[in-house]
């Protein structure tokens, strides 16, 4: 083992929450090393999740003509025949961009790059393991940002047509059915993507309900989507068995005797932090079963001089919401303290159509006994949504019935995860609904939704 090299900080991890907590530590002037294997620089949102799945999302929408539809028919498409590289163009360009983004970016700031898999030895030593050979690492503070993979249940043979969500770049081709297990986000985002390529999807979750925290309205209005698209959902179902026959063809048993053949099969259901390598106990730790980090409100955990952020500490397991977590850990650790308030983070969820919302979900006030009332526009109301082809998106926004302030808003539709940030700013603000009704927006946008929400809730109010 080489002589050991000193820093302020240890970064374990090149994703989204240590990228910023690395550049972010950098910037108060202290010296900083992150560490990942190299060709994983950027994290698992770059390589295997939230980047290459949203550019895979955009591939789909132009190469099938999907937003055209409503005015060039359902048959319309801009390819006939759209193969696995055509999709797989976009997603390749935009992931080796992005690394290099990453990358200067971090140069930039001074941040030491070491490739290579990183171990716990000691409280304040790390061993970084690169081809063979080993190199300690002293740090003053670690912050632990590795990250998580696709669960893999035990009994199901994964391999050729049998997949989980991270391994969907493999697969050979295109299938024209296949069943997905989890009606989770990232099983809903990838079951939309295929049923707009044509591919006959059937999801299955074995809870009653899908996506729980978000309001059941815009629930509702998903599934209806997706049901028109051909999904078909098998709810409160649990998957027994799957085997692949001697046709290539995928056979999936499910718990109530329902069996269903496909071409392929998607297991989308959980996600495993990536600490079982980390040799935790070296300095005290450890990780619940799903392999996440307990921390407290500043990120930090049991052991005072190690932190932790992202998808490694668990929900909302967002890109965003790492990055902030790993600004605010190092904010902590180097005595610049900072808060993230629950009820201002926006959430994404990219499924065809895309979801977005920030706030209190509708069951949420109604349980806890406030009055309140609720605006609504429709995009059929808004020239916009009429020159895009999307006449069924929605955007809802809830407010106290006495003082105004808006508590939530909700929205589903093209452009949604763009727009939620407008209500997140006024309600950062504790802004009222007053303000959407009196501000001027663009026209035509899809932002003019606001005035149109908020004079149909007022007159609510007034009637």
């Amino acid at each position: 083992m080489s002589e050991s090299s000193q820093y302020d900080l240890a970064v374990i991890g090149s994703g989204p929450a240590g990228q910023k907590g690395a550049i972010a530590a950098a910037k108060l002037g202290k010296r900083v090393v992150i560490i990942d294997r190299e060709e994983m620089l950027g994290g698992v949102s770059l390589h295997t999740g939230t980047i290459p799945s949203k550019t895979l999302r955009e591939a789909v929408l132009y190469l099938t003509g999907f937003r055209q539809r409503s005015f060039y028919g359902q048959d319309y498409s801009v390819k006939e025949r759209i193969s696995k590289d055509d999709l797989g163009f976009r997603v390749r360009t935009v992931i080796e961009r992005e690394k290099k983004v990453v990358n200067q970016q971090l140069r930039r700031n001074g941040v030491a790059v070491v490739p290579g898999t990183a171990r716990l030895r000691e409280p304040h030593t790390l061993e970084v393991t690169q081809d063979g050979e080993t190199k300690a690492f002293r740090a003053d503070f670690v912050l632990i940002a590795c990250g998580t993979r696709a669960a893999r249940h035990p009994e199901i043979p994964f391999g050729k047509g049998i997949v989980t969500a991270d391994e969907l770049r493999n697969v050979e081709g295109i299938p024209r059915d296949l069943v997905l297990a989890g009606g989770g986000v990232i099983g809903l985002e990838y079951a939309s993507m295929c049923a707009a390529l044509n591919i006959q999807v059937t999801v299955v979750e074995q809870r009653p309900t899908i996506l729980d925290f978000v309001d059941h309205e815009i629930v509702e209005a998903l599934l209806y989507h997706l049901r028109s698209l051909g999904v078909t959902f098998r709810l409160g179902e649990k998957v027994a068995r799957v085997a692949r026959g001697e046709d290539g063809r995928v056979l999936t048993e499910l718990e109530s005797g329902k069996r269903i053949h496909s071409g392929g099969f998607i297991y989308a259901v959980g996600r495993q932090a990536n600490t079982d390598t980390l040799n935790l106990e070296a300095v005290g730790l450890s990780a619940d079963g799903r392999g996440r980090i307990k921390v407290n409100d500043h990120f930090q955990t049991e052991v005072p001089h190690v932190y932790a952020a992202g998808d490694v500490i668990g929900f909302p397991s967002l890109a965003a919401t790492s990055m902030e977590q790993g600004r605010l850990a190092v904010g902590a650790m180097f005595g610049r303290p900072g808060t993230m308030s629950p009820q201002l983070l926006p959430y994404g969820i990219y499924t065809i159509p895309e979801i977005s919302m920030v706030g209190r979900t509708e069951k949420e006030l109604t349980e806890a006994k406030i009055p309140y009332e609720v605006g609504c526009a429709r995009y059929e109301e808004l020239a916009k949504g009429q020159m895009v082809g999307d006449q069924t998106g929605l955007l809802k926004i809830l407010f106290h019935a006495n003082s105004r302030k808006v508590m939530g808003t909700h929205a589903i539709g093209e452009s949604a995860t763009e727009i939620i940030h407008i209500a997140q700013a006024v309600m950062a603000h504790d802004g009222s609904v007053e303000y959407f009704r009196d501000a001027v927006f663009n026209y035509p946008t899809f932002t003019e939704a606001y005035k149109v929400a908020a004079l149909n809730g007022l007159n609510k109010l007034e009637a």
